[in-house]
């Protein structure tokens, strides 16, 4: 009788998410590596032990490939940035000026965390697209941060923020985050970081 192997005991679906998460995995380091134009679907599936069939099956191409990384780096931004707001609010945090510095800190942070992807995506370069991608997830960034600061602060007296401001503050904590990620070191880009929050608490300081 044959060896019953660690891998002919997963199930399908797990298998399916193993090779899914390597070609990811593999895609990542190409990706930032080489750039999207230049890179090698033979490279991406040789460094995740899978088949060109495989990615193909999962992605359907190198661009969906870049996208699916792109979605999946965003999704882990704003789930920083709103474990930040949650974890505010937990502490009994309710002033909305607060709540946004919070998201804004976690989501810098991250850009220096995966600075590799946070560069990968600032360089352009991307499959056909990418551009409009990426605006929607901008836009809808920016809806997740109007949702916190046109909430009142209790006081009946308090109007919600225009969207121009939040628009403002939503464009300065993005930029920041592209100079985090292209900073020298971590020490400059903490540094980097709370000079940004500042100035953004004086500008929120005044709505």
């Amino acid at each position: 009788m044959l060896p019953v192997t660690t891998s002919a005991l997963r199930s399908p679906t797990a298998r399916a998410a193993s090779t899914r998460a390597a070609l990811l995995a593999a895609a990542r380091e190409v990706f930032t590596a080489s750039g999207f134009p230049s890179a090698s679907i033979a490279e991406v599936v040789g460094r995740a032990g899978a088949s060109v069939g495989s990615l193909y099956h999962h992605f359907g191409g190198k661009g969906d490939l870049y996208l699916a990384l792109f979605d999946e780096y965003q999704e882990r931004q704003e789930e920083r940035a709103a474990a930040a707001v949650r974890a505010a609010r937990a502490r009994g945090t309710g002033d909305r000026l607060e709540l946004f510095l919070a998201g804004a800190r976690a989501y810098l942070d991250g850009c220096w965390v995966e600075r590799d992807l946070a560069r990968l995506f600032l360089a352009g370069g991307g499959p056909d697209g990418f551009e409009l991608v990426a605006r929607r997830r901008y836009r809808a960034w920016t809806g997740r941060n109007a949702a916190v600061l046109h909430e009142r602060a209790g006081d009946a007296d308090d109007e919600p923020w225009g969207d121009a401001l939040v628009l403002v503050l939503t464009a300065v904590v993005a930029e920041a985050g592209h100079e985090v990620a292209v900073c020298e070191d971590a020490a400059r880009a903490a540094e980097l970081a709370a000079e940004v929050l500042a100035l953004v608490a004086r500008i929120g300081g005044t709505p």
